[in-house]
C-alpha cells in the first residue's frame, strides 16, 4: 500500500512546532522511530511529555527533535491531510446510494463515495466496515477509539450482500463482535428499503442488533432518498402514509421492550417516518439524549424544545420588520409554527416564509439540506421577502457560501435583489434570525452526500 508523507501545510503561532522552527512544507517522518499512519497514529504518539521527532525539512535535511511537553500538549502542526493518508472509497453498490442518483456536471467531491472507518471517529460517518482490515479492527481496540459508526442496513447476511452489491459484505458480524468483545462503543442506522429489509427482516434485525447491547448504543431506521435520476439503478420504491406507520409501530413496540430491560430506547425512527405517517413526534425523553441526530432523529423535536425556549425569554415590542425564510418541504411546517409565535408576540413583524420544492433531484426529495440555489432563485423571484431571506445553514458546503450546484449566496442575493442571512442550525439562532439579531454563518452539511462534514438541523 502506498504510504501518504505527512507534509506540513502550516505551523500555529506560538507554538512547540514554531519553536522548533518548523515550517509548511517539511514533512514528519516519524515520531519516537516509529513510522506514522494516519492521524490515530500521530495523536496517540504524540501525547507523551518526551518524544523524539524527526521531520525532512523542505531542503532535503532531516532534523532529528527531542520534545519535552506537557502530556496532551499539541505541537501546534496542521497537515495537508487532515487524515493524514489517503481516503479509502466505498467497494460497494449499494441498491440505495445517493451519490449514484447525482445529476451529471456537478463538482467533483459529490461523487467521491467514502467509506472509511476513520472518518466514523473523526467525523461522525457512517461506515459499512466492508473495508475494514483486521489490522483496523487490532488499532481500533488497541487505542480504544470510538464511537463507531455502522451502517448495517440488515443482519441477514445473504440479503446484506444483495443490498450493498458486495459479496463479503455479509461477513461484517465477526468483525462487530470483536469490537463488542473489547468494549467499543457503536451507534448504528438502518437504510429502509421498501420488499427488502423491511418488515419482518426490520424485525429481525432490530432483535439481532438489540444483541450488541449496551456497547451499540443506538440505531436508527431512516427511509431510502430516492431522487428522480435513477434510470438503470435498483427498482425502489418510497413508503406511503400507512407504511410508515407500520414502521413507526414495530420500532416503538421494540423501544417499549428494550426501554425496560436496558434504559434505553435503542432502534429510533427517523423524524420522516412521523411526517409521512402524520403522527405526532415522539416526547424528549425518548431519543435517549440524542445519539441519532446527524440521521434525522429528534431533529425537529430538539428543535421544538430550543426554539421554546428562546420564546420564553421574550416580552415583544414595538419593532417594524419585514423578513422572509425559505426551507425544505419536511421542516416548513415547524418553521412556519415558529414564525407564527415571533409574530403573535412581535405585533410590527412580518414573517414571509416560502415552503421550496426540489426540482433538481425532484419533488420525492423534502429535506432542506439538498435545496439548490438554482431551486432558491427560481421560486422565490418577485415573492415578498422583506428586508432579508433566511435560508439554513445545512444548504452550503462547508466552510463556503456555496450551494449543492455550485450557486453561491451572493448570486442568489443579486437575483433576488435581497440580503441572504445563514442561519445557525439551532432555535436560539433561528428565533434571533427572525428578529434581526446578529445570525452567525455556520457551514455544515450530512456527509452522506458530500465528503465535507456532517449534519443536518432544520433540516429534515
Amino acid at each position: 500500500m502506498k504510504k501518504c508523507r505527512h507534509i506540513i501545510r502550516e505551523v500555529e503561532a506560538g507554538s512547540i512546532a514554531e519553536e522548533l522552527e518548523l515550517a509548511c512544507g517539511d514533512e514528519l517522518l516519524s515520531i519516537n522511530g516509529q513510522e506514522i499512519e494516519d492521524v490515530f497514529d500521530y495523536h496517540y504518539l504524540v501525547n507523551d511529555e518526551y518524544i523524539e521527532v524527526l521531520v525532512r525539512k523542505a531542503n532535503g535535511e532531516e532534523w532529528e527533535l527531542e520534545v519535552e511537553k506537557e502530556y496532551e500538549e499539541d505541537l501546534g502542526i496542521v497537515f495537508e491531510s487532515s487524515l493524514m493518508d489517503e481516503y479509502r472509497s466505498c467497494s460497494n453498490k449499494c441498491v440505495f446510494c445517493f451519490i449514484d442518483q447525482m445529476p451529471p456536471g456537478m463538482r467533483e467531491t459529490l461523487y467521491f463515495k467514502d467509506d472509511d472507518t476513520r472518518l466514523s471517529f473523526l467525523q461522525g460517518n457512517y461506515v459499512t466496515l466492508t473495508n475494514m482490515s483486521d489490522h483496523d479492527i487490532d488499532r481500533i481496540i488497541h487505542y480504544h477509539l470510538g464511537p463507531i459508526n455502522i451502517s448495517f442496513h440488515t443482519t441477514n447476511p445473504k440479503l446484506r450482500c444483495q443490498m450493498l452489491h458486495n459479496r463479503f459484505a455479509g461477513d461484517i458480524f465477526p468483525k462487530v463482535q470483536r469490537l463488542y468483545e473489547a468494549g467499543i462503543e457503536m451507534n448504528g442506522q438502518i437504510v429502509l428499503c421498501k420488499g427488502l429489509n423491511d418488515g419482518k427482516e426490520l424485525e429481525r434485525s432490530i432483535e439481532e442488533l438489540a444483541g450488541y447491547l449496551p456497547h451499540l448504543k443506538s440505531v436508527s431506521v431512516v427511509p431510502v432518498g430516492l431522487s428522480k435520476y435513477r434510470d438503470g439503478l435498483y427498482p425502489l420504491e418510497p413508503f406511503g402514509k400507512e407504511e410508515a406507520q407500520n414502521v413507526i409501530s414495530l420500532i416503538e413496540t421494540w423501544q417499549k421492550r428494550l426501554y425496560e430491560e436496558y434504559g434505553l430506547h435503542f432502534i429510533h425512527a427517523s423524524d420522516e417516518w412521523y411526517l409521512t405517517a402524520e403522527r405526532e413526534l415522539p416526547p424528549e425523553e425518548n431519543y435517549d439524549g440524542y445519539l441519532q441526530l446527524e440521521n434525522g432523529v429528534g431533529m425537529l423535536r430538539l428543535l421544538e424544545s430550543e426554539v421554546q425556549e428562546a420564546m420564553k425569554n421574550l416580552s415583544g415590542d414595538e419593532r417594524k420588520l419585514e423578513v422572509s425564510f425559505a426551507t425544505g418541504q419536511l421542516a416548513y411546517p415547524f418553521i412556519r409554527r415558529y414564525a407564527d409565535q415571533v409574530e403573535k408576540c412581535y405585533p410590527h413583524v412580518k414573517i414571509h416564509g416560502y415552503c421550496v420544492e426540489n426540482r433538481f433531484f425532484g419533488e420525492k426529495i423534502t429535506v432542506s439540506g439538498l435545496l439548490t440555489g438554482q431551486d432558491i432563485m427560481e421560486q422565490l423571484q418577485g415573492r415578498p421577502l422583506g428586508e432579508y431571506l433566511l435560508l439554513p445553514c445545512n444548504l452550503l458546503r462547508s466552510g463556503e457560501n456555496v450551494f449543492l450546484d455550485d450557486v453561491t449566496v451572493e448570486q442568489v442575493e443579486k437575483q433576488l435583489n435581497t440580503p441572504v442571512k445563514i442561519v445557525e442550525e439551532d432555535g436560539a439562532s433561528l428565533v434571533s434570525a427572525l428578529l434581526e439579531k446578529e445570525a452567525g454563518r455556520a457551514h455544515r452539511r450530512r456527509q452522506m452526500y458530500e465528503q465535507t462534514d456532517r449534519s443536518n438541523r432544520w433540516t429534515t
